[in-house]
């Protein structure tokens, strides 16, 4: 089993920024590419971002391109999101997982751990 704990989220005005944190234990990190994924209320669970094990491909939602930024340490086992231009719309629980597929996707059906989720709130 691999183990994902969230954490980072909190209240912030619109035009802020906030840096959510994955925790990884329990298997080798760096065999799972790595995804961010965020639902609000009434809401599908949505694709924010993706890495790959290696660290050196991303994918990104339009919806956050340019303004977010995902990365990853396979030294420390933990996945990082960057989150800067919040806007309201950006509210959400947001979510860690991990996926073992060879290439990273956007499809939630393809991650089989997740962590708790950790909320963000963008006030305007």
């Amino acid at each position: 089993q691999l183990q994902l704990v969230e954490s980072g989220g909190g209240l912030v005005q619109t035009g802020g920024s906030l840096r959510l944190s994955c925790a990884a234990s329990g298997r080798t990190f760096r065999n799972f590419n790595m995804g961010w994924f965020r639902q609000a209320p009434g809401m599908e669970r949505e694709f924010v971002a993706a890495i790959r094990w290696t660290g050196d491909n991303t994918y990104y939602a339009d919806s956050v391109k340019g303004r977010f930024t995902i990365s990853r340490d396979n030294a420390k086992n933990t996945v990082d999101l960057q989150m800067n231009s919040l806007k309201p719309e950006d509210t959400a629980v947001y979510y860690c997982a991990a996926s073992s597929l060879t290439a990273i996707s956007p499809n939630p059906n393809y991650y089989g751990y997740w962590g708790q989720g950790t909320q963000v709130t963008v006030s305007s």
